[in-house]
């Protein structure tokens, strides 16, 4: 099975009762298998209200083929860096500032 992601669906335009049944009965209707489905009430009364249907759905082939450049791969070191890494490292460090950082009201 691959890997799942959350999507969602926003329904925020003023309709009536039987317009907004129809379009909850599609959705669930096209809805994948496992889906999952969760129906919530989000908003308030300065910005609006507007129903969120959030589901689990299976990656598609090119969300897939992204995420594997990122989480599959492994990432070969680069010889300047470890070059760079190990100069950094033979110079030599002494912290004599010793301030302290004071809280002023």
């Amino acid at each position: 099975m691959g890997r799942r992601v959350r999507d969602f669906i926003e329904i925020s335009d003023y309709t009536s009762l039987d317009s907004l049944i129809n379009t909850l009965v599609a959705i669930r209707d096209n809805l994948p298998e496992h889906a999952e489905p969760e129906l919530k009430l989000r908003g308030d009364d300065v910005f609006g209200r507007r129903l969120t249907i959030c589901y689990l759905r299976e990656l598609t082939t090119e969300e897939a083929e992204c995420d594997a450049r990122y989480t599959g791969g492994v990432v070969e070191p680069d010889p300047d860096l470890e070059d760079l890494r190990k100069k950094l490292e033979k110079i030599p460090y002494s912290r004599e500032d010793k301030r302290r950082i004071r809280r002023v009201a």
